[in-house]
């Protein structure tokens, strides 16, 4: 599809009900590496970036199963492979999340840069500087990031991101759930969706406090169960759609949304002069 094209100038009326956001759905995927049980995780949107997170966890030896809802079952006992290649990663800069679970559960990862051989600064040197505070060994060679813990488990430090980073921090936040010892964020992202992975670790049982502000603090466990969590609805489709209704003067209902998450947005549109009714879940 080279384009779209809207025939405008009308009010838009009616509902629409919400899909689960991608960016909390891949890293909360990413984290059922860390499961020694099987996890189901429900309001997945079916997307291109979902599909190929799946393939990617395939392909490391997890086994999914997906129904006709977007329900994704994923088994990570079986996993057998460390390699996330370039073929995948390319298509898909969040396929980086794996690095942090894998690294932490099973002690090795190779993971291939998002951008392949770039040459200078490159975004994830965040997660590697963190990583290797935490005692991996990481070589960064022929476009991929070896990373190894050679000490059995990664060690608990206090971290402090130079700039804030939500893949940074989750990535992290992953690694340091199965860590020896306490593990404090700084400067971490407060992102809704960081919230929402750092609530699917807890449910398997990790010990993390203060997700959604800047300092996040992890006390390492043995392992993490399995279990079941519902994605947070995506807030950037909401306020879209709230978005559009508003500009064309039109009366729109979003359904299966977390007001809470939309705070900034809702208060802007009755700045603007729109006229909001926020119930629990709409």
């Amino acid at each position: 599809m080279d384009k779209l094209l809207i025939n405008g100038g009308k009010a838009l009326h009616g509902e629409v009900v919400i899909s689960g956001a991608k960016n909390a759905a891949l890293p909360i995927m990413a984290a059922s590496l860390l499961a020694s049980d099987h996890v189901t995780i429900s309001n997945v949107p079916h997307l291109k970036d979902i599909t190929t997170m799946m393939e990617l966890l395939g392909q490391l030896g997890a086994h999914l199963i997906v129904d006709e809802k977007m329900n994704v079952q994923v088994d990570s006992s079986q996993v057998n492979e460390f390699i996330a290649p370039y073929d995948l990663v390319k298509t898909m800069r969040a396929s980086i999340l794996v690095l942090g679970p894998m690294l932490s559960r099973f002690g090795k990862a190779d993971v291939s840069l998002p951008g392949g051989c770039a040459i200078g600064t490159r975004p994830v040197d965040l997660h590697l500087k963190a990583l290797r505070s935490m005692g991996a060994d990481i070589i960064v060679k022929n476009g991929y990031i070896n990373a190894r813990c050679k000490r059995g488990r990664l060690q608990g430090r206090r971290l402090m991101f130079d700039t804030v980073t939500v893949t940074g921090t989750e990535n992290v936040l992953m690694a340091a759930v199965l860590a020896e010892g306490v593990t404090t964020i700084k400067n971490a992202a407060r992102e809704p969706e960081v919230v929402d992975l750092a609530n699917f670790l807890i449910q398997m049982g990790a010990k993390i406090s203060g997700a959604g502000t800047s300092t996040i603090e992890v006390e390492g466990v043995e392992s993490l169960s399995g279990g079941t969590y519902s994605v947070m609805p995506d807030r950037i489709e909401a306020g879209t759609y709230l978005a559009a209704g508003a500009l064309t003067r039109g009366q729109v209902t979003v359904k299966k949304i977390r007001p809470d998450t939309l705070l900034s947005q809702l208060c802007k549109f009755e700045e603007a002069g729109a006229e909001l009714t926020i119930g629990e879940d709409w």
